[in-house]
């Protein structure tokens, strides 16, 4: 029997990154990425082959430390990251370093680090990024900044690794139905009502979708928007 590839998916243990590794655990040999393996070792017994990759992503000595077995990886998805809403004025240079380690510095770190386990499977790197790394608007800054660095980062790395047979997509959600968006509903001091937006299943869809495509294609870029139905 073929040993099946393996996807390492960082934010695992909720929200999308859960989600993800859901559609992809009856497919692939999981890497569960988060902080807390004692939450992630149970997480990792639901699935029929997977394994915690525990790590808090803005240590780089812990992340190294982590990947440092990892030798061949047919698939990272760089699902982990952090919401900071607030205006110019308000935001402190804290909050700038804090964001920007999760969502941008921690994903070039961990792709560095992993780059020759990818070359080896002519892997894939999926990046989830957001409706925000393409506008921003008031109190969005800080968070579009960071998604914006996202897409750049991703852009360039496609153009980089095609020689080597890494293919790199990246995903842009707009809202979906996880505690992010009930952070952003209490920050707008609106009502949350989780049926009105994209359900994390959705997107991961989107990533499966990424991911079964053969060597001759890729899907650079996938914008999901919430159709706009009233579902009640």
């Amino acid at each position: 029997m073929t040993e099946m590839p393996t996807a390492l998916i960082t934010g695992a243990s909720r929200g999308i990154g859960l989600a993800i590794a859901e559609e992809l655990s009856s497919t692939h040999h999981l890497l569960l990425g988060g902080r807390d393996s004692e939450r992630l070792v149970p997480l990792a017994g639901r699935f029929p082959s997977a394994e915690p990759f525990a790590a808090d992503v803005r240590d780089a000595h812990a992340v190294e430390s982590a990947a440092a077995s990892i030798s061949s990886l047919d698939v990272l998805v760089h699902s982990a990251g952090i919401l900071k809403m607030g205006t110019v004025a308000e935001l402190t240079a804290e909050d700038w370093q804090e964001n920007f380690d999760v969502n941008v510095f921690a994903v070039a770190r961990l792709t560095r680090i992993l780059l020759p386990a990818l070359r080896n499977t002519r892997g894939q790197v999926i990046a989830i990024n957001s409706g925000s790394g393409y506008s921003s608007g008031a109190g969005g800054a800080i968070y579009s900044g960071t998604k914006f660095a996202l897409r750049a980062f991703t852009d360039a790395l496609r153009q980089e690794e095609r020689s080597n047979g890494v293919r790199v997509s990246s995903i842009h959600p707009g809202r979906v139905a996880t505690d992010m968006q009930q952070q952003l509903h209490d920050w707008e001091g609106k009502d949350y009502n989780p049926g009105a937006w994209i359900r994390p299943a959705q997107v991961a869809k989107g990533v499966r979708m990424a991911v079964d495509t053969t060597e001759e294609s890729v899907i650079e870029s996938l914008n999901i928007r919430p159709s706009g139905i009233d579902l009640g």
